[in-house]
Order: C-alpha cells, then structure tokens, then sequence
C-alpha cells in the first residue's frame, strides 16, 4: 500500500510539470500565429466604377396653353392625358364679336379700294384734276385698311387654340362657358418623345470628367468615353433605352451648393417617362489602369486613409493615401501608391510605423484581391 501511494504521488508530479509545459507550447505556437505578417502589392486593372446622382426627369418641351383672346370658351376639344398632334384644335372661344370686326374691316378696306382707284384714275387722265400727293394719301389710307384687315383675320384665327407640336394635354384649367382672359392658362402640353434629365456634380467630379474626356465643338457638350448611362426609376426598375455617352452642361455652378447641372437626353417612345418624375442617373465608367488595394490593407485615422508600406529592409512606414473610389471590398487609389509597392494586408494591427518585419508571407495582388481566406481584422 505505501508503494502504491508513492507511485500515485510521482505520477501526479510528473502530469503536474508537464501541464505548463505543454500550455508554454500552445501559447508560443498562438503568438507566432498571431505575428504572421501578409504583404501584398497593389494590382494594376481595368475598373468599372459606378457614379449614382439623384435626378429630375423634365419634358423637352412642356409649355402653358393659354387663350389668345378674350372671351367665352366655346368648345374645349381634348381631353386630360390625351395625345395631341401639332395643329390640332383644342380650344375655341366665342368668336363671333371677332367675325363682326373682321367683317367691318373688310368693308373699310373696300371703301378705301375704290377711292384709291378713282384717285389714280383722275390723276391719269388727259386733264388731271388730281394731284400725285393725293393719289399717294389714298394709297397709304388702302394700305392702312389692310392692315386692320390682316389684324382683325389674326384676331379670329386667335379664338381657336391649336398645339404648337405633339405632346400630351395635362390637367384642364377651365370649364366649357367659362369667361377667359387673354394669356390665361388653359392646360399644358408635353412633348415626351425625348426626355432631359438633369442631376447636379460637384465641382471636383466636373473637372474630373472635362479634364479626363473629349468636349464636343459645342462647349456646352461633352462625351464621356468608357462610359454607360443608366436610369433607374422609382421602382427600383432600370429604364430601358440609353442616352449613349454624351451629357450637356449648364453655364453656370450653383454658389450654394458648389454643384453644376448636367443633363442627359432619353429617347422615350414608349412615353413612360412623364414630366416631374425623379429618378437614380449612374454614370458607369471604366477606369484604365486604375491602382487597386483591398479595402482591409487600409486603416483610418482622423477621416484620412493610410496604409502599411514595407520597404526594402523589411521596415514598415505608415503611408497616407487618397481613394478616388470604392467599389465593393477594393478602393480605387488616386494617390499614395504605384504598382511596386510592398503593402501590409493581414497584421494591420500588429505593426508599427518604423517597426522591422522579419517574417512575412507574400501574396499575389490578384489573390489577394479574390483569395477569401484573408479576412478584414
């Protein structure tokens, strides 16, 4: 029995002395672990980047209908929502009292015909018994009837309102009977076939693309190239027809707000755009040769981003770079980095700005780029 227990006690000595031995094991297998360094360099490739822009959908053209004349709406033609041809009639005012001054006019002209023919004849015969002075009165006051006579034919045609182009009527303002002023509104008509979205660009996005795209001969107008628009409507749904490539710029920014307009022009054949409605405008662009870093190499420090450089003799030197862009888990770098630069992707962490690195793993920038075994910290 007490060659047992002494066996016991041994053996729980020896059980007891291993124990940190073995954790001492496990703790420096973790901590080398955990100092692991990754290192990768940025990638040099093509990048599609997408700009949204809150925008306004407006008719090329959308006018006010208003009556020409003063008077009775007679007839009111057309219907809301309706869609008109150009020269369709689509209001008519009374238009009797402007017939009976018509008429008048007419019979003035007549009598001011015929005393101008008799003065030229009296003036051509082989005794003149009038002067040229006289013939040339009677000439000007025919003249002058003819006029008023035009005026009050235009004064008639004014009574019938009829569209300017083809378009769509909007809401009716009156009522058949109702007593309408000259120049009052009647309805308004759109022309939808192509529609002029606007979207406003800060002043750093505008020089961006003037500086970095062709300009058309018309100043106002510029090609964005490697570009695609798109329209995305208040359903989430995109609008099926594309403006191509080309926007239009406005003269002027906006002191307030530090943006300038732009304008896109949609076909809309199928009129499904209407004026007033908003929408989402993207500007896809392909960025050449873009310099690109995974977005977990980078850290922030007061709204700056920088990163981990890793020089030549292994010594680490925070970096501070600017982002032109972010597009899912990379950042588009516009400044701070070339394609030759060794940068810290997993440890991020665990270095410091002039600390050395003796052990680290080098990773392709394409795989670092999709490999999803490196995972932000």
């Amino acid at each position: 029995m007490k060659v047992s227990k002494a066996l016991s006690v041994l053996a729980l000595a020896l059980i007891s002395l291993s124990l940190p031995a073995c954790d001492l094991h496990k703790e420096e297998q973790h901590h080398e672990e955990h100092q692991k360094i990754v290192v990768t360099s940025p990638e040099i490739k093509d990048v599609t980047v997408t700009q949204p822009y809150v925008c306004q959908i407006r008719s090329q053209r959308n006018i006010d209908v208003k009556a020409l004349q003063e008077g009775y709406l007679e007839a009111i033609a057309v219907k809301e929502g309706q869609v008109v041809k150009q020269g369709e009639v689509l209001f008519q005012v009374v238009p009797v009292l402007y017939q009976t001054r018509l008429d008048a006019e007419r019979a003035k002209a007549k009598v001011a015909q015929i005393k101008y023919d008799n003065t030229k004849r009296l003036n051509q015969a082989a005794n003149p018994v009038v002067s040229e002075q006289e013939v040339k009165l009677a000439e000007a006051e025919l003249a002058e009837a003819n006029a008023k006579v035009k005026t009050a034919e235009a004064e008639l045609e004014f009574t019938t309102v009829r569209a300017k182009f083809d378009g769509i009527i909007d809401r009716l303002s009156q009522q058949e009977g109702s007593l309408v002023k000259k120049e009052e509104i009647l309805t308004t008509l759109s022309d939808n076939s192509v529609m002029w979205v606007y979207f406003n660009v800060p002043e750093a996005r505008y020089l961006e693309y003037k500086l970095g795209h062709n300009s058309s001969q018309q100043v106002s107008r510029l090609e964005l190239e490697d570009s695609q628009i798109e329209l995305v409507l208040a359903n989430g749904s995109k609008f099926p027809y594309s403006p191509g490539n080309t926007v239009t710029i406005e003269a002027k920014f906006n002191n307030e707000t530090g943006n300038i307009p732009f304008r896109a022009d949609f076909p809309n054949p199928d009129r499904l755009l209407r004026h007033g409605q908003t929408g989402t405008l993207l500007i896809h662009r392909t960025l050449r040769n873009a310099i690109v870093i995974p977005q977990r190499a980078t850290y922030e420090v007061l709204d700056k981003q920088y990163v981990y450089v890793v020089g030549e003799d292994h010594v680490v030197h925070q970096r501070e770079i600017v982002v032109a862009y972010e597009k899912d888990d990379i950042f588009v770098i516009k400044k701070g980095l070339s394609a030759h630069d060794k940068i810290v992707l997993e440890g991020v962490r665990q270095v410091r700005d002039g600390e050395k690195v003796e052990h680290f793993e080098f990773v392709k920038p394409d795989e670092a780029l999709t490999n999803q075994k490196y995972h932000a910290e």
